[in-house]
């Protein structure tokens, strides 16, 4: 079914600027409620960048609402437990009280809603960079094009260039560590005896700080979170140093020798980023544009996916964009500021190094049911 533009009497059209995650999240959404769509992305092709990422609850909901949950959850994978490990000991097993969670490269996640996209008839354009809209509904090109639209969303980015030329104000903090994501073979059977379908995240302090998440995607693809400080030139540096991973994580040496081998590695600090509004007049920002923040949760893609779903929901009830708009960051904003303000404080802390720490507020966004729009976990 058309939605209608009251006062012109045609289809309502949005233009999303970015296909990433939280693009292509809100692209397919405003699609299924009969908006026509065009998504820009300004590489030449649609492709998804990093490694692996965790789905919990909420980017599942999100995922099964956009019709893509059945083609990501063939391909990725739920480990029985997720454990902590420090000192190479381990401290906590944590099961989250049955809360459903997934991880997968990104690459499968990102296949699966371009797939989506295409089945429901968004209007897909590459080599297409946004470099500026304004709150009356105009985004305009690289090229110099300027469209009109009903809404504009911005999806392009922690250096959202919509974002920037609209003027919203921001706050953008780094932290003291960073990560190196890659994605590896399992090499199981060169591993050994051990539990390496479980999620294992292993700490150590002494004699240097390092990090790896040890992330089984599927029966063949690994995903390894290497964490260092910045000011750790052999643990921050990429390619891998295999050497001083190898040191620290000796049980882990074939994925590492894997690991090694990947020249495109990089090492991203991580950082959060706050703005005073996520949208202005005809203008909606989602993903990391809106709110970037540590990855101590997991739940930068999740809120990202949510925040993106459920703007096609408020607009579906508001009188106009604009109020909509607002009324749809009333409602989600406060999860999303609450996550993020508790993984700053895990990141900055090294919190999770102690196990057991997925307590219930760190696990309210993973619960939200954005389909609903209610926290519906543990049933």
């Amino acid at each position: 079914m058309a939605n209608i533009n009251n006062s012109t009497g045609k289809t309502r059209r949005a233009e999303v600027a970015g296909g990433g995650f939280a693009g292509l999240t809100a692209a397919i959404a405003l699609r299924q409620c009969g908006w026509d769509v065009q998504l820009h992305e300004k590489g030449s092709e649609l492709r998804a960048f990093g490694a692996g990422i965790y789905l919990w609850y909420n980017g599942l909901r999100v995922l099964e609402g956009v019709g893509a949950l059945e083609d990501v959850l063939a391909g990725s994978h739920t480990p029985p437990v997720y454990e902590t490990w420090l000192h190479n000991k381990s401290v906590s097993r944590e099961t989250f009280n049955g809360l459903p969670w997934r991880i997968m490269t990104r690459a499968h996640l990102h296949d699966a809603l371009v797939k989506r996209a295409k089945e429901v008839g968004v209007e897909i354009r590459t080599g297409s960079e946004a470099v500026a809209a304004d709150p009356d509904g105009r985004l305009t090109l690289q090229s110099g094009e300027v469209l009109e639209a009903d809404l504009i969303v911005g999806a392009d980015g922690v250096g959202s260039k919509v974002r920037d030329s609209v003027g919203f104000e921001q706050d953008r903090w780094v932290s003291t560590d960073g990560i190196i994501r890659l994605i590896v073979p399992r090499m199981k059977k060169e591993l050994g005896h051990g539990e390496w379908d479980n999620t294992i995240d292993m700490w150590n302090f002494w004699p240097r700080v390092q990090r790896i998440l040890y992330s089984p995607c599927n029966e063949n693809e690994l995903y390894l979170g290497l964490m260092a400080p910045a000011a750790d030139p052999r643990g921050s540096r990429v390619p891998l140093d295999l050497e001083v991973w190898v040191e620290m994580f000796p049980f882990l040496e074939p994925c590492l020798i894997e690991a090694a081998k990947l020249e495109t590695a990089r090492y991203d600090k991580y950082a959060t980023t706050k703005l005073d509004a996520w949208s202005k007049g005809k203008v909606a920002l989602v993903g990391d544009a809106a709110n970037a923040m540590c990855p101590a949760l997991a739940q930068g893609a999740g809120c990202a996916m949510v925040n993106a779903f459920s703007l096609s929901q408020d607009l579906e009830r508001g009188s106009s964009v604009e109020d909509s708009l607002a009324a749809w960051e009333k409602r989600v904003r406060p999860i999303t500021d609450r996550c993020q303000a508790l993984s700053g404080e895990y990141a900055a802390n090294r919190s999770l190094s102690k196990g057991n720490m997925f307590t219930p507020a760190a696990l309210e966004s993973a619960s939200y049911d954005p389909l609903r729009g209610v926290f519906s976990w543990p049933q």
